[in-house]
């Protein structure tokens, strides 16, 4: 059996172990160090994993995928899950529970980098079951706090029905084919003789468990009350990667389906326009910050779904999704960087003047606004402009056409932040967290930043990428 080929995988399941054995007997104040041994470990993990770059096989019996979206999604998971713990000591520095918090996060990585290897539906399930029971947690992790425990009952609830959604659809499509693997499915699914609404009933079931994950209309509810009730740097990690997990799962199982004559696609278009045209509408009316973050989010998911709509069909959809990811997760970390670093400041009017308080600081929130937006040369502007590119080619010119207007509609309510930001008087000095906030501060801008000046080496990289089989 290959175990080498999930090291990176058993490296996060050691280390989390480790750290829930150090936070047992560490008193409060040495907590923290539960922190640098989760960094060490996603180290660790990251170093194995990039040992499989390039490398394209199904591995154990055809359940694990490694590819290049497999392990590009992998190592964007294990870049946020560290970029979470660096904002993360500070922010429970009292919490008697503080050490506990990582080994959570590193099990909740496991979860989202065991969607992105998903190749067999039985393994999609207990990867979304992971990455959701650590998400729950997660987000009511503030326990006295009545927003923190209902964001995490909204969570839970919601993630409730979508488990139960998925399993039936995957007992549907086991049941209809004998299949469960990618490979097997694939091989199914091209048989014309095999097709049946029921079987198209139970990969819609599919599609809308994972729907869940990415926060995705109808399923996506829970999200603007994660990203105001979890602790900042929960909401930060819950925001982006279990979405980019889900959005590599989703993908691979589209591939599956034959180019033309099939009904999910038109429905996951649909699902698209839908997804950001409510996010942002949705987004218009918050005066929290949090919440305005977080329907930001779920309109994200919306053009995500642009390229899993094309997948296979549209050339280099996969690359197109892959660096419209790396670019989204890079700008929503450095706004809720700058959340965290003001000490969770939610109400739009606190952040009147912060351009002329703290520079640095009130230009990181604007930049990871414009980057949100797609303007240029900012990271955001080269992962929306692949996706615009690959719909198009796919056949789906009017849903770049509804995608432009969303993109000109989100502008207005970023705006509704930044405008006081510029023009405004400060009301009272504002406090920040500590100095690795600060760093995560500097780290989210100069990624969001870099990933624009240098979009044509990554894209060039992600071109050619595929999914197996």
């Amino acid at each position: 059996m290959p175990v080498g080929d999930i090291f990176p995988e058993l490296a996060l399941v050691v280390g989390a172990g480790l750290v829930v054995l150090l936070a047992s007997f560490a008193p409060l104040g040495a907590q923290r160090w539960c922190a640098a041994l989760a960094g060490l470990t996603l180290a660790i993990s990251a170093a194995l994993l990039s040992r499989q770059i390039g490398a394209e096989r199904l591995t154990f019996q055809g359940v694990w995928a490694i590819d290049d979206a497999s392990v590009a999604a992998r190592l964007a998971i294990l870049a946020a899950t560290g970029f979470v713990v660096l904002l993360t000591p500070a922010w429970l520095a009292s919490d008697k529970r503080h050490g506990e918090h990582y080994a959570i996060l590193l099990f909740a990585a496991l979860g989202a980098m065991a969607l992105a290897g998903a190749a067999d539906l039985l393994q999609l399930v207990m990867a979304v079951l992971l990455s959701s029971v650590t998400g729950y947690t997660l987000a009511a992790w503030h326990r006295d706090w009545p927003l923190s425990v209902e964001a995490g009952m909204k969570y839970f609830l919601v993630g409730a029905l979508a488990n139960v959604v998925l399993v039936l659809g995957v007992i549907l499509v086991f049941g209809l084919t004998g299949e469960s693997g990618v490979s097997g499915l694939a091989a199914a699914l091209a048989d014309p003789a095999r097709a049946s609404p029921l079987l198209t009933l139970g990969l819609a079931l599919v599609v809308a468990g994972l729907a869940f994950k990415l926060a995705a209309v109808p399923l996506h509810a829970w999200l603007p009350d994660v990203a105001e009730g979890a602790p900042a740097p929960a909401a930060a990690f819950l925001t982006v990667a279990p979405k980019i997990g889900a959005a590599v799962a989703l993908a691979r199982l589209v591939d599956l389906l034959p180019p033309d004559g099939d009904a999910l696609r038109p429905l996951i278009a649909i699902l698209a326009a839908a997804t950001m045209t409510l996010g942002n509408l949705a987004a218009l009316r918050q005066e929290d910050v949090r919440r305005l973050i977080g329907w930001s989010s779920v309109s994200q998911s919306g053009y995500a779904l642009m390229a899993i709509a094309v997948v296979s069909v549209g050339a280099g959809a996969t690359g197109a999704l892959i660096g419209f990811l790396l670019a989204y997760a890079a700008a929503n970390l450095a706004a809720f960087a700058v959340v965290a670093h003001l000490r969770g400041l939610t109400e739009r009017a606190h952040y009147a003047g912060l351009l002329s308080e703290r520079p640095l600081v009130g230009a990181t929130l604007v930049i990871a606004f414009l980057s949100l937006v797609g303007v240029p040369p900012l990271a955001g502007f080269f992962g929306k402009l692949g996706l615009f590119l690959v719909t198009i080619e796919g056949g789906h010119a009017w849903l770049a056409v509804v995608a432009a207007a969303n993109t000109a509609l989100s502008l207005a309510y970023y705006l509704r932040v930044v405008a006081p930001m510029a023009f405004g008087e400060p009301k009272r000095p504002r406090a920040t967290l500590s100095r690795g906030s600060a760093l995560a501060v500097g780290l989210g801008a100069a990624l969001v930043v870099g990933l624009g000046l240098a979009a044509e080496p990554w894209q060039n990289a992600l071109a050619g990428a595929r999914l197996l089989p």
